[in-house]
């Protein structure tokens, strides 16, 4: 346990924390100094300035953390937390991944919660996500004889791999070695066209006031700003402030810039302490992720963000997302350099509340006769489409996540619950008439009375609903606590099998929570 607790700390101290003391000139030198002083005594040196098997391989900063603390617990390196970070600092530089390599897959770095986890085709899926997620091997490249050299890592530090379950089927070894081999080999090549071009870009200077918008489930949408300082190294002070319908976030902290554009961040204040996992876009004026506590990563919100400075005009979001007919709302348009005029389309009066460069409030009617239907948002000439959907009535709902897991913790042991959000999002029935079709037009995330209950007859005969944790009207899922409960059959834990209900207008929509033990390992990149 001590291990797992020195793991977690080390690897957020490395990747997220933001006081790194390596000088941009002096970047280089120190980081391939260091390399060739700390690894070279394992790893042999090839020619060029490179050495086996490190330079071999590209990851994110996350995984080259990871790698760093398995050379520490498994093969005695020993580095000090400076060192740690200058390493991963420069790896991540020099042999990171491209902006596009990494986007299908960055939902396993931004800890975004309630997503399914597949490979491309059914081979990689049963060979490589039935242990991890299919995303921690898409975040890597490396040629044919390296993902080959896995392979044997594979089964040298996990020897019963292909005698467990659901692996004593197959020629797993066979199967390893040759065509997954081969479809990796093929389908993440160490060399590509987009590493080529992007390599030597030099990072850019963030510094400025950034117009940031997302979404907090169970919380709401927000808009706000992210007041970046530069303090040298690609390192940065940060100030962010995210207003809610219900008040005000500030936090402040700082950030590094791994790679020229992997925006990782921590930051304290208001609500506890967070941290940002972005991506910066090729031509450093916006930046896109995710915010998430630093206790509980289940609870954030999406970030996207654009700089103020030399952007054009542009329309980020609209809130609330939905109006139904015959009735009004107060709508906060949020954008950067936003014009005077705007066209909320047929049907729709808006009223100026306020009015600022970069935001208006409008109390929009809707009259009884308004198209239902998704609708375009123009304001001067920047639009945003689908901003505003127009319904008559709720047909039916649908809980998202459809179906995911919390886990039991606490309960004076070292690992804290991890608990589950869920949102309730509307539906109108679509041309034919009827709830539950293809053709039904999503409204959007709605207010929900929630409710929990025993998911079969199984969950029923151990009473789940009465043990397995309390479901808050946020819709936010508390698990109970860790450990044998005597008060359960046959002195069970507090696992369950739950079915998760939202009420939006009488209409019902449900999904299924498993509650279930503790993740005693829980990496960066999981």
């Amino acid at each position: 346990m001590r291990a797992i607790r020195l793991v977690s700390g080390i690897l957020g101290v490395a990747v997220i924390a933001a006081s790194f003391a390596v000088a941009t000139g002096a970047r280089a030198q120190s980081g391939q100094s260091l390399v060739n002083a700390r690894c070279s005594a394992c790893h042999k040196a090839v020619g060029g300035g490179k050495i086996n098997r490190i330079n071999d391989v590209r990851k994110t900063p996350e995984a080259w953390s990871m790698t760093l603390m398995r050379m520490t617990l498994i093969h005695g390196l020993k580095l000090s937390v400076k060192e740690r970070r200058t390493l991963v600092k420069y790896l991540s530089d020099t042999q990171g991944l491209a902006p596009s390599e990494g986007r299908k897959y960055r939902y396993i770095l931004e800890k975004t919660p309630g997503l399914t986890d597949a490979g491309p085709n059914d081979l990689l899926t049963q060979m490589c996500a039935r242990c991890h997620s299919y995303a921690r091997v898409a975040l890597q490249r490396r040629d044919k004889a390296e993902w080959l050299k896995l392979m044997h890592f594979h089964l040298g530090q996990f020897p019963t791999a292909e005698y467990q379950s659901l692996g004593r089927d197959r020629d797993w070894w066979g199967i390893a070695t040759t065509k997954v081999v081969d479809a990796l080999a093929k389908s993440l090549p160490y060399t590509t066209k987009a590493w080529t071009a992007w390599k030597d870009r030099k990072s850019p200077n963030l510094a400025g006031v950034w117009r940031v918008v997302g979404h907090q489930p169970g919380r709401g949408s927000y808009e706000g700003t992210l007041t970046i300082a530069a303090k040298g190294g690609d390192r940065y002070a940060i100030v962010t402030r995210l207003n809610f319908a219900k008040g005000e976030i500030v936090r402040r902290g700082g950030a590094i810039l791994y790679n020229s554009h992997e925006w990782r961040a921590s930051t304290k204040g208001a609500g506890g302490r967070a941290r940002q996992v972005m991506s910066v876009s090729e031509d450093g004026m916006s930046m896109s992720g995710r915010w998430f506590d630093r206790k509980s990563d289940v609870i954030g919100g999406t970030l996207n963000a654009v700089r103020i400075k030399g952007a054009k005009s542009v329309v980020l979001a609209v809130s609330p997302k939905h109006i139904k007919r015959g009735t009004s709302a107060k709508v906060t348009i949020s954008g950067v350099r936003l014009a005077l005029d705007f066209d909320l389309g047929a049907g729709l009066i808006g009223r100026v509340v306020e009015k600022r460069a970069n935001r208006i409030v409008l109390m929009v009617k809707a009259s009884a006769a308004a198209a239902p239907g998704a609708r375009d948002i123009k304001v001067g000439k920047a639009k945003l489409a689908g901003a505003l959907t127009i319904y008559d009535k709720v047909a039916s709902v649908k809980i998202e996540p459809a179906q995911t897991f919390a886990r039991v913790g606490g309960n004076r042991g070292p690992i804290p619950p991890v608990p589950a959000q869920f949102e309730a999002v509307g539906y109108m029935a679509g041309a034919d008439g009827k709830a539950g079709t293809k053709d039904d037009v999503r409204i959007g995330v709605m207010k929900a009375k929630w409710t929990v209950d025993n998911f079969d007859d199984g969950a029923k005969a151990m009473k789940d609903k009465k043990y397995a944790g309390r479901m808050t009207q946020s819709g936010l899922f508390r698990p109970a606590g860790a450990g044998p409960n005597p008060a359960r059959r046959m002195g069970t834990n507090n696992v369950g099998n739950l079915k998760v209900i939202g009420t939006v207008a009488g209409v019902k929509g449900e999904a299924q929570l498993f509650v279930t033990v503790q993740r005693f390992v829980d990496p960066p990149i999981r």
